[in-house]
């Protein structure tokens, strides 16, 4: 299956609408109620990397990119998703093989708890692909709104830095 265009049609289908997406590069239908947020959707369907933490768009842990932007999946509705392509923090990377801003993360220590890493290295993704060279206020604003409880977020912002500058120097190299 492909995902089609914007303007396609939601089904229903007893009582649910059944949305087409990608969820980290792998096609989709899910079957949603009107109700129901992104967040738990993926949750429900085994996406367990964004967060469930304060359910009122406050934390950033539940962050996810669609369609290349970061989103609060606690806020969005499911049917919003249609035809969309999702990225979580699952499609970043894998153990063996990191994504650049992953290994950054682990690399200067902005990992503690690990909470509200997802949404900050989904952040960072969303801040690094429309702006390869960001300072230091734009780091931070890309950053604001995802709450980390165990540090002071100097080392998050040094880990977006490091993965620019190693993002930069990967396309040179390419």
């Amino acid at each position: 299956m492909s995902v089609k265009k914007r303007s396609e049609k939601l089904k229903t289908i007893n009582g649910f609408f059944e949305i087409q997406l990608k969820i980290n590069g792998e096609a989709k239908n899910l079957k949603v109620k009107s109700n129901e947020f992104l967040l738990d959707a993926l949750r429900r369907c085994g996406w367990r990397g964004a967060k469930k933490g304060c359910d009122t768009g406050d934390c950033g842990s539940c962050a996810v990119l669609m369609n290349g932007k970061a989103v609060l999946s606690c806020l969005t509705p499911a049917v919003k998703a249609h035809i969309a392509d999702i990225t979580t923090i699952e499609g970043m990377g894998t153990f063996e093989k990191p994504h650049p801003i992953q290994e950054a993360f682990v690399e200067t220590g902005a990992v503690q708890c690990g909470f509200c890493i997802p949404g900050m290295i989904l952040s960072a993704k969303d801040l690094l692909d429309r702006n390869p060279e960001p300072d230091e206020d734009m780091i931070k604003h890309a950053l604001d709104g995802n709450l980390c409880r165990c540090t002071g977020y100097v080392k998050q912002i040094e880990a977006v830095k490091l993965a620019a500058k190693r993002l930069k120097s990967d396309k040179v190299i390419r």
